[in-house]
């Protein structure tokens, strides 16, 4: 590759990752620009998983749709490196690879990902890439009778909620099934359940969870001190529990060259996902310092980035900044809930909940340009 825009009519474009953000910008650069641009798609993994349905496996759902990253490359014209990024040179506008090649850019996307640790030493820490394989047994000792009390417990430095959500909900709906009796609790350090979707949402979401019996303790600095004991602060209350299950704290990439924000080292970007204080590198999904972490978040974060990129490479485009909103799924209720808001201040405003989906396709991640490609796929698969 060629680190100077001079010596090609084409913008040569790296994209670091395989997952929402890296495949939206990919889709999304080759519609807003087309051929004014190569891609190369850096990818540490041969597959792209539909991670959100990953929360049904446990529950004997099908497992999550897999789609091979090198049938996507062929299908958009993206030149497909099986390896990681290592590290940024923008001095010279080149990456380091993992397994030690050096590429040039004109541009690049990093959509790395978070790296996720548990936030506590006791308990389980969730994976969403082995879901099944971790809550299996749990599931099978509700199922039992063997379970009589759980713990869903969110960090202080809280990742994307609503899995915690789903998980609560579907446990306490399996137990029903079963006939066994489970007290359920979750512990959030938000001021009302999925409160990043505003009070409309909220007030369903409290609803819904006192009707399967499920309590929630909100405002929650939770710790886990030893097993089956949840500490929560303020306030001096004590959990003892059967099990406790947590979500992961998400820390930002730590890729050498790259800025990291104060908190947990994330990517720090500016309206148009540029990565502040570095010439034509952008950054986009949970790598970066907007603190919400969600694959429709990342889709709309990549599409600004491309829309930048696209101008640059002189296509007729105007770029649009980066204004997120949300649109998820809840899974767990007698039909899956379609919610949504705009985001404003951390908080959600415009929020709505519906049993009827209010966008398409009707999908857990909506990206402007990656759910009807996938949609496309799985038509042609069945």
């Amino acid at each position: 590759m060629n680190s100077s825009a001079t010596l090609t009519p084409r913008t040569e474009v790296v994209i670091a990752g395989g997952g929402v953000a890296a495949l939206e910008a990919a889709l999304a650069l080759r519609d807003l620009a087309g051929d004014r641009i190569t891609t190369t798609l850096l990818a540490p993994t041969v597959t792209f998983v539909y991670r959100p349905a990953r929360v049904k496996e446990p529950f004997g759902y099908a497992a999550a749709h897999t789609y091979p990253l090198a049938d996507i490359a062929r299908d958009i014209d993206v030149e497909l490196v099986p390896t990681a990024l290592e590290s940024l040179d923008t001095s010279r506008s080149t990456l380091r690879t993992a397994d030690g090649r050096e590429l040039g850019y004109d541009a690049v996307v990093l959509a790395t990902g978070a790296r996720l640790r548990p936030a506590f030493s006791h308990g389980l820490t969730i994976d969403d890439s082995r879901l099944d394989e971790q809550l299996h047994g749990l599931i099978q000792d509700v199922e039992g009778g063997y379970v009589r009390t759980i713990a869903f417990v969110a960090p202080s430095a809280m990742p994307w909620p609503l899995p915690i959500y789903e998980l609560a909900l579907m446990t306490a709906r399996r137990a029903y099934d079963m006939q066994t009796d489970v007290a359920i609790t979750i512990a959030t350090p938000e001021d009302a359940p999925l409160a990043v979707f505003g009070d409309t949402v909220s007030k369903a979401l409290a609803r819904l969870l006192d009707e399967n019996g499920i309590t929630v303790v909100t405002s929650a600095h939770a710790s886990v001190p030893e097993p089956g004991v949840v500490a929560i602060r303020p306030g001096d209350r004590t959990l003892k529990v059967d099990r406790v299950v947590a979500l992961p704290q998400l820390y930002g990439p730590a890729t050498p060259g790259l800025p990291g924000g104060p908190e947990g080292g994330f990517i720090p970007i500016d309206p148009h996902c540029r990565v502040r204080g570095l010439k034509n590198v952008f950054a986009a999904g949970d790598a970066t310092d907007f603190p919400i972490k969600f694959g429709g978040i990342a889709a709309q974060q990549a599409d600004a980035a491309a829309g930048a990129i696209a101008a640059m490479a002189g296509a007729p485009v105007e770029p649009h900044p980066f204004d997120p909103e949300l649109r998820a799924i809840l899974l767990g209720a007698d039909k899956p809930l379609y919610l949504s808001a705009r985001v404003t201040g951390g908080h959600g405003s415009s929020s709505q909940i519906s049993d009827e989906p209010s966008w398409a396709p009707p999908v857990k991640i909506v990206a402007k340009y990656l759910a009807p490609y996938l949609e496309a796929r799985d038509r042609q698969a069945a």
